[in-house]
């Protein structure tokens, strides 16, 4: 009986996944990688490390977790796969099922015969439509070569100054890769009026930007890069926006990029108008004897039911997997996705899942944002620090569709928003998030955990119990507003409170919680009121407080003073908590 033979195109993530689980399953199949570049199975995504110099030696990011280096040596003799590098595939010819490549060291030209085909081809860095973008000090950092490079000129000290185009997940990653270690004077310019735009809502966005800014990144928002021109052939390049213009040793583009599905579509596969290869369950394309995963592909989003692109490392290796078992004889389905995403950004992790409020909006949702600031353990343990964790619920199903959060321990965090990815995926409600059972000690958690704490805001929220009002939309009433009947009352102690009302004065009313029932002919009845604590628990109470005796034009700030102060609103005196 002839060997089955599978060809694989592409050796970064998914392909060797798939070479690997398919001869472990079938160690009698014929296995072949196909790359045009000449290093395979890399990390791609520790590229910032890399070039911060987390990651001192680029071969580590080609290692396996035992330091054995993924070379074509090593594929071949410890895993049965052959692998030709230097090799771009050119076409396919479905009918006969064959590949064509051509070793573009050599120009020699072949044909693979396959009985199954995997497409691992990858994504492309987005090009903005701009002159400059072929200069030698632009890049886009987009695979080791140009972070080799990159790492090599700032070595060398040859970058004084950055500017990065984009504020996206690798964007913010740069920025840090560049400053924080070498010390360039870093500027990014992000078209969008926020930084991680699509990412995150506007709340925990500014927050973000502020701790860009704190870490001297200068950022730029809603601004267009219109131009980057040589001033001389040794002397720094000029960004031009249509703002401003900003020097710069080296410019890098981060804006995203689109599957690479253009083998794809030349075979005659269904792509989507995006170019992203379209796949069932199984992950195979629209011909059964092609699979196709990683970031060539487009995934099923389990809350919108739509297609989207979404190039994650980890839905690559999990997609080999599967694909490698279905080739062997199995039967491995891929559900889908709901977004789960987290990055670094200096001594800050975010993370998110699901969707956005702008984002719900724009599938049809009623969306209600909810923002919860809460110690991400005991508050009495000393290691304790404030998390920032908010959820986007649909006001008539009361479904979860989204979450997203902010913290220095970003463990924390990350393995809260682990949690709630599962309870999106299952289309959980509130009542389910306020019930989410999560393992307990003060090291580690919080008795009342802040992810139970966000469900019970959110049910309180949608029953009418808490009126609400976010960070931003606080801050355009108050601080840049016109309003002269909007009060603040703020529940905190006099000590904390002390500040505020020295700066704005009879705006800012100072009654702590616990004697507001005896002081509440204190309360103005002919304004509006936003009642203030340091997180909005304290306020709530407040609220209900002020409901019961009557008064009900209050309002209470979500994330309290701690969301005020992490977004930069306000700028006052140290030692106000």
């Amino acid at each position: 009986m002839a060997t089955t033979r599978v060809v694989i195109i592409g050796a970064v993530a998914l392909g060797p996944k798939t070479a690997c689980r398919i001869k472990r399953l079938r160690p009698d199949f014929d296995v072949i990688m196909v790359d045009q570049d000449e290093y395979i199975s890399y990390g791609g995504c520790g590229i910032p490390y890399y070039i911060s110099g987390d990651v001192s030696d680029v071969n580590e990011l080609m290692s396996t977790s035992f330091h054995m280096l993924r070379t074509p040596e090593f594929f071949e003799k410890a895993k049965g796969v052959k692998v030709l590098t230097r090799t771009r595939a050119e076409s396919i010819d479905r009918k006969a099922k064959r590949v064509w490549v051509r070793n573009l060291l050599t120009g020699q030209e072949k044909d693979l015969p396959y009985d199954y085909l995997v497409l691992a081809t990858g994504s492309i860095p987005n090009r903005l439509p701009i002159p400059g973008l072929d200069h030698p000090r632009v890049t886009s950092v987009s695979n080791l070569h140009e972070a080799m490079a990159v790492k090599e000129k700032i070595a060398k000290g040859e970058v004084d100054k950055a500017v990065i185009v984009g504020a996206g997940a690798i964007g913010c990653e740069m920025a840090e890769a560049l400053s924080d270690l070498w010390g360039v004077e870093t500027t990014i310019v992000e078209i969008a009026p926020q930084v991680l735009p699509g990412v995150l809502d506007t709340s925990l966005a500014r927050m973000v930007q502020k701790h860009l800014e704190e870490h001297d990144v200068t950022v730029h928002l809603g601004e267009t890069v219109r131009e980057v021109a040589e001033t001389d052939e040794d002397g720094p390049l000029m960004v031009r926006t249509d703002k401003r213009e900003l020097e710069a040793d080296l410019v890098i583009t981060a804006v995203g990029v689109r599957p690479n599905g253009d083998l794809a579509r030349a075979a005659g596969l269904a792509v989507s108008p995006r170019g992203g290869i379209l796949v069932n369950q199984r992950l195979q394309t629209s011909d059964p004897s092609i699979y196709a995963g990683g970031d060539c592909i487009e995934v099923l989003h389990q809350i919108t039911a739509k297609h989207f692109h979404f190039p994650q490392g980890s839905l690559a290796n999990r997609q080999g997997r599967i694909i490698g078992t279905n080739i062997a004889g199995g039967s491995a389905r891929f559900p889908g996705s709901v977004g789960t995403f987290a990055v670094k950004i200096f001594d800050m992790a975010v993370a998110t899942a699901g969707l956005t409020r702008k984002a719900a909006e724009a599938e049809g949702f009623d969306p209600v944002f909810v923002l919860v600031v809460q110690a991400d353990r005991a508050h009495f343990y000393p290691t304790q620090d404030l998390m920032y964790l908010a959820a986007v619920v649909d006001r008539k199903t009361r479904r979860v569709l989204g979450v997203q959060g902010m913290s220095h321990n970003g463990d924390a965090l990350v393995g809260r928003i682990n949690a709630l990815a599962a309870l999106l995926a299952a289309k959980g409600t509130v009542e389910d998030l306020s019930n989410l059972e999560v393992a307990y000690t003060p090291p580690f958690a919080s008795a009342m955990d802040i992810v139970n704490a966000l469900g019970n805001t959110a049910e309180n929220v949608l029953d009418g119990l808490n009126r609400t009002v976010d960070p931003e939309e606080f801050e355009a009433l108050f601080f840049r507003g016109k309003e002269d009947d909007l009060l603040c009352l703020d529940v905190r102690g006099p000590q904390n409170a002390a500040p505020f009302v020295a700066r704005f004065g009879d705006r800012w009313i100072n009654i702590p919680q616990e004697t507001l029932e005896e002081r509440l002919d204190q309360v103005p009845r002919d304004k509006k009121l936003v009642v203030v604590c340091n997180s909005g628990v304290r306020s709530y109470e407040a609220l209900l407080q002020l409901r019961k005796a009557g008064i009900t034009n209050a309002l209470n700030l979500q994330g309290g003073v701690a969301a005020v102060k992490k977004s930069g609103m306000v700028d006052l005196s140290e030692g106000e908590s």
